[in-house]
């Protein structure tokens, strides 16, 4: 077998090609005519990347992840893994055969669809979670690193069809984790369109919202211990004064100090550290996390979209809904301090010193 035949089958393995359906093989580009006089161009990628996935790959992909039903064709399933970038290379190669079938309406509305769930389900998990944090998470659980992932545990890789596209002047350069995004996106557009949009938030939970993201490192505070003091403001409750719980090796060269932050009667935090100053910051952030963490419980857990019925309907109409209970909206977060590294602090925000006059009725 010669290089030019082992990069074919290599591409071709690669990118689910195969050459038991093929009319020829290897083509006739890649066979070189001797004495023919004619240079020969040949770019086994290029080729293989140009030809369609065959049907019991597709069939097996509907089947794997469990939406037989939803994507009963194969060529419902082509189209969901066709990019819109595959467009250009098509036309240029195949001018005279009709354009094919794109999944760039269906993954705009998937996007959408997925940004709707995961942004209803955060917010109504984590009712106090700062904005900044919020979009965040939504990034993490759906966002275009995520779906690529996923849509390589599907084992769509094989399946997708696209083509690389430089940086122009009017959008970026296009790389194959943004065309294998288009791929769950457009999955969940067609369960929407042939079932409902419960069934498509199911799917959503199932595959992206179910993940574990810890939201503890994205909240970031520059000073702890200010934004503790004016949000236990905000809540009408007692100033939180810190208490030194344990210690060990005051005078070694490894002290330990366990530091606790009280309001009232409540213990709102703790933290170590080999210094007080270390320990009470650390202890004034996990209070902070304790509160913006603060995680509704799965049996109280209710979303606005899943009052839609599982099946389809009319939505003008009067239909079979599921009760919802709205939950409590959490306090608006603190400007100061929450905002992570913009360091931006709200003006005329008298200081502690002023705020612990006026408690005491002093003029400041």
């Amino acid at each position: 077998m010669g290089h030019v035949s082992k990069r074919l089958y290599s591409s071709a393995s690669k990118l689910a090609v195969s050459t038991s359906r093929l009319k020829q093989f290897p083509p006739k580009e890649a066979i070189l005519v001797p004495d023919s006089g004619k240079p020969n161009f040949f770019d086994p990628e290029l080729w293989a990347a140009l030809q369609p996935p065959p049907t019991s790959a597709l069939t097996a992909f509907a089947h794997r992840i469990g939406l037989a039903n939803v994507l009963s064709s194969a060529d419902v399933v082509r189209r969901a893994c066709t990019h819109k970038s595959f467009l250009n290379l098509h036309a240029k190669y195949y001018p005279s055969s009709p354009t094919p079938p794109t999944n760039a309406n269906l993954a705009t509305l998937g996007n959408s669809l997925m940004g709707l769930f995961a942004s209803e389900h955060l917010h109504a998990a984590y009712p106090h979670l700062p904005t900044r944090v919020l979009k965040a998470a939504v990034s993490a659980h759906v966002g275009p690193l995520t779906c690529a992932s996923v849509a390589q545990e599907m084992g769509a890789v094989p399946l997708l069809r696209w083509h690389r596209q430089p940086t122009t002047p009017m959008s970026p350069a296009l790389l194959h984790s943004d065309a294998l995004a288009s791929i769950p996106r457009a999955i969940t557009a067609l369960v929407y369109q042939e079932i409902s949009l419960q069934s498509a938030r199911k799917f959503v939970q199932s595959f992206f919202l179910n993940r574990q993201v810890d939201l503890r490192s994205m909240i970031r505070f520059r000073d702890p211990k200010r934004a503790l003091i004016e949000t236990v403001e905000k809540f009408g409750r007692e100033r939180p004064k810190s208490r030194l719980l344990k210690e060990t090796g005051r005078y070694s060269n490894s002290p330990v100090f366990v530091v606790g932050i009280f309001s009232g009667q409540d213990k709102l935090g703790e933290g170590f550290g080999s210094s007080l100053k270390m320990a009470e910051y650390r202890a004034a952030e996990d209070s902070l996390h304790r509160l913006y963490l603060t995680r509704t419980p799965d049996h109280l857990l209710q979303v606005p979209s899943s009052t839609f019925p599982f099946k389809q309907g009319n939505i003008y109409k009067t239909g079979l809904e599921v009760p919802y209970t709205p939950g409590v909206l959490g306090e608006a977060e603190i400007l100061y301090a929450s905002s992570g590294r913009s360091n931006i602090v709200a003006p005329k925000r008298p200081t502690l010193e002023e705020i612990e006059a006026r408690r005491e009725g002093l003029d400041v």
